[in-house]
């Protein structure tokens, strides 16, 4: 695939689920009338919805029902080679079923394509991911270390909707924000977490499909991590009159690309000029910038690099998780290691040992970083792709070394 201009080649389409070689158990596509007692229904569908259900070895059986179709498929994941369409078989009642093969724990985007066409589950809840909302299905992690993202009986903070008044686009923006828990019992003021999403998701991706308020929830009863707001915004919709952050793809589910000509550029101006002082004006922050980290995911990784790295006498914090990384970005922070080691805390990367297999580029920038002599904390989420629960780890790993250093 051609590099876009001037940007590391990354992977950018949201979540790419990792399905075993072979199924196990009952053949792919066998289902019975009723549903398997031991198969139960995903915590992402629909009240009252039996499919799609979850076995204990993490298959996945899907049901649509379909009388009149001819051919009927589904897809799982990103839409590459390691997420094929998958053939579904009709029963007698007019339903198409599925069994998949074992699939890694965590969140995932799925479809149906019925003759063709693509649709989302009616079973399921549906998510802004990939440019649209699209079902989506939480395969639960029996392991005690991703106990990280579940609810506890743990105090538990509030996540907002907030709307704020953009000069640079000329119109109302909205961005959500994490409040930590007894934030509206004290007069305390906190540093900020800026954290975006990645490409084709919206503000909404971090708390639905990243459970980034869960995650701060747990660490914070945990004292791992410093009470701190989070705020997440779209960098996409950061558009002035005539602009657009698309040139169109072809493949599975891919509406479009980002225009890497102007990516970025509009954002920082709003985040500068209008997010950042909106967040100062209706919550109590601390507003210098040992008190204010950035991070993103994949593209939202790359739109980091993009503001902070011309503005480091504004972000003390920031992190990639599974970040693009612009061309300019290895010369910038290496140009002075000295100086840019005096002055920022933590510079944090973090990718998936099977993403990094396909795409080293994060390894890479680390070793380069380590070899010009700048400091960096680099972490590797075992046995998962470019998808969420990367990305919830990283969150997970990121958020507690935030703002240690900082006095007030």
């Amino acid at each position: 695939m051609r590099k876009p201009v001037g940007v590391v080649a990354f992977a950018i389409f949201g979540v790419a689920a990792c399905l075993a070689q072979a199924p196990s158990g009952p053949a792919a596509g066998a289902a019975s009338a009723q549903r398997p007692n031991d198969c139960k229904p995903a915590s992402t569908n629909v009240i009252a919805a039996e499919y799609p259900c979850i076995y204990p070895d993490r298959r996945v059986m899907l049901r649509i029902k379909a009388p009149d179709a001819h051919h009927v498929q589904a897809l799982i994941g990103g839409g590459g080679a390691q997420t094929p369409m998958m053939d579904m078989v009709k029963q007698p009642d007019g339903n198409w079923t599925l069994t998949t093969p074992p699939i890694v724990e965590g969140f995932h985007y799925y479809s149906f394509y019925v003759d063709g066409v693509e649709m989302d589950d009616p079973g399921s809840h549906t998510f802004f991911g990939e440019m649209r909302e699209i079902s989506g299905i939480e395969i639960p992690s029996p392991r005690p270390e991703d106990a990280f993202y579940r609810v506890h009986d743990v105090p538990h903070g509030q996540v907002r909707s907030v709307l704020y008044y953009s000069k640079v686009v000329g119109k109302w923006r909205r961005c959500m924000v994490y409040t930590p828990p007894g934030y509206g019992k004290s007069t305390e003021r906190y540093p900020v977490l800026y954290l975006l999403p990645g490409y084709g998701e919206d503000e909404l991706g971090w708390f639905n499909q990243g459970r980034g308020n869960i995650i701060l929830d747990n660490l914070i009863a945990a004292k791992k991590a410093i009470p701190m707001v989070v705020v997440s915004d779209d960098q996409f919709t950061a558009l002035k009159p005539g602009e657009s952050p698309l040139v169109f793809a072809a493949g599975p589910r891919r509406g479009g690309r980002p225009s890497f000509g102007t990516y970025g550029q509009t954002f920082t101006e709003v985040m500068l000029h209008d997010l950042i002082p909106a967040i100062q004006s209706q919550f109590r922050t601390l507003t210098d910038r040992d008190h204010r980290a950035m991070a993103g995911l994949s593209m939202g990784g790359m739109q980091m690099f993009l503001t902070v790295l011309p503005n480091l006498d504004k972000f003390a914090y920031f992190g990639g998780f599974s970040p693009g990384v612009p061309a300019t970005a290895l010369a910038t922070i290496t140009r002075d290691p000295a100086a840019f080691n005096k002055q920022e805390k933590l510079l944090w990367l973090g990718t998936g040992t099977v993403e990094k297999a396909h795409n080293p580029n994060i390894f890479v920038l680390h070793e380069a970083l380590n070899k010009a002599g700048v400091k960096n904390t680099y972490y590797e989420s075992p046995g998962t792709a470019h998808e969420w629960l990367t990305w919830r780890r990283d969150l997970n790993h990121f958020a507690p070394l935030l703002f240690r250093t900082s006095s007030k």
